[in-house]
């Protein structure tokens, strides 16, 4: 009889951070599972990779790990962790080896919504103002939107130009949520991503953040690759 995964490790993307995941945590969490949150430093790939798997080893036992953005290529690197039996991409970057989160949003031009601004005077890069509810979430109230705008965390421009080193995808079973609307991530970049690595896909109507406008949703795929995971 095979154990059901009850763990779930969530990682949040750029422009955002961990507060994000709460709809979707508490979808998960009243279905009986055990869920875990990664705040990122997003300081450096390997400082956020660094942080993911001191979640892995908290969490004590086997975890599926969801990846949102940004967080795509953090779990790409940190799901070579022994405790990770599954990869969930939400909207997310999935890298090969040598590839970079960079590579993959210049292969196909950004639409006009998005509003990543250029590396400032600290290399730190952030998200313009007035573009950021259209362009990033907007098919969430704009109170939300602005709150989220307000807290975004400080990104630093090394980490999205960080090449992966071993793409966890290539030996972890994966699933992914192609979000329809996205503005920042184009669905065809992760369509393209997602089918070259015998990703599972998903399509979900939604924005950049389909995890808090259809959080149901993108529990679902998760909570499936918990089942086939199992072990």
């Amino acid at each position: 009889m095979k154990t059901p995964i009850k763990n779930i490790v969530l990682v949040h993307g750029a422009f955002a951070d961990g507060s994000g995941w709460e709809p979707l945590f508490h979808v998960l969490t009243d279905k009986g599972f055990n869920v875990l949150i990664v705040q990122n430093p997003l300081s450096s790939l390997e400082d956020d990779v660094r942080q993911t798997n001191l979640v892995l080893d908290r969490i004590g036992g086997p975890a599926v790990l969801v990846g949102h953005s940004w967080g795509g290529v953090v779990i790409t690197e940190a799901g070579n962790h022994s405790s990770v039996a599954a990869l969930v991409y939400v909207a997310a970057f999935q890298p090969d080896n040598g590839e970079s989160a960079l590579h993959w949003i210049q292969t196909i031009e950004p639409s006009p919504e998005s509003g990543i601004l250029p590396p400032d005077d600290n290399c730190i890069v952030y998200h313009e103002k007035s573009k950021f509810h259209e362009g990033f979430c907007g098919d969430i109230d704009a109170k939300k939107a602005a709150f989220m705008f307000a807290s975004q965390g400080a990104f630093y421009a090394k980490a999205f130009t960080s090449p992966i080193i071993n793409a966890a995808w290539k030996t972890k079973p994966c699933w992914g949520c192609v979000a329809t609307e996205d503005k920042t991530i184009n669905p065809d970049i992760q369509r393209n991503m997602y089918s070259r690595s015998n990703t599972k896909i998903t399509e979900i109507k939604g924005s950049h953040v389909v995890f808090m406008s259809q959080p149901e949703l993108v529990a679902e795929v998760i909570i499936e690759a918990t089942e086939s995971a199992a072990s």
